[in-house]
């Protein structure tokens, strides 16, 4: 589950949509609501998606949500109710979130790869343990898919490399002896 694409759904079905899509919607332009207050500022338009920062939320919006005003591109909610919308999300995605992560509970990755099971969570901090050992990560690291699995937001790949540079950056301990003596007979 990405989170921009239930955002879209859930601002969609709220109602934003309007008939005409805007002619002004490029990257800088500003985002008005129905009472000609700012919204935000467009950050990134593609593949139907246009983001707006709202300085609280990068919105993602669908193209065909905006109308043209006097002003410049317009969207039928205010930057509050923009903002509201998407606290709830946030909310509601946490929650299933933390209902989901518990010890023991199976993690797959973003691209749906296994990756193992909650080890332990202290905090924020989660310890998953599976086939490249135990990995440290945050609480704001995990999702729910659409499947109801919990999720680690890296995919495969991406977690090979985090783990392969920590391993690289990390010396063993018979480097680390060695850089020691080599380190003490150059004083002595």
């Amino acid at each position: 589950m990405k989170f921009s694409k239930m955002a879209i759904a859930a601002i969609a079905a709220a109602g934003i949509a309007t008939a005409a899509h805007a002619q002004g919607v490029t990257v800088g332009a500003t985002v008005y609501g129905p009472e000609g207050n700012s919204v935000g500022t467009i950050e990134s338009v593609a593949d139907g998606v246009v983001t707006v920062d709202t300085g609280k939320h990068k919105a993602p919006l669908p193209s065909n949500a905006f109308g043209q005003g006097d002003k410049g591109p317009t969207i039928t909610v205010t930057k509050a109710q923009l903002d509201a919308m998407l606290d709830e999300q946030i909310a509601a995605a946490n929650a299933k979130r933390d209902a989901a992560l518990v010890e023991a509970a199976a993690v797959v990755t973003a691209d749906n790869q296994p990756l193992g099971v909650v080890k332990s969570i202290a905090g924020n901090t989660v310890i998953v343990s599976g086939g490249q050992g135990d990995l440290n990560l945050l609480r704001e690291h995990f999702a729910v898919n659409q499947s109801g699995q919990l999720m680690v937001l890296f995919t495969d790949a991406q977690l090979d490399q985090a783990v392969a540079a920590q391993t690289s950056a990390t010396p063993s301990p018979a480097a680390g002896a060695a850089q020691a003596e080599t380190t003490a007979g150059a004083t002595e």
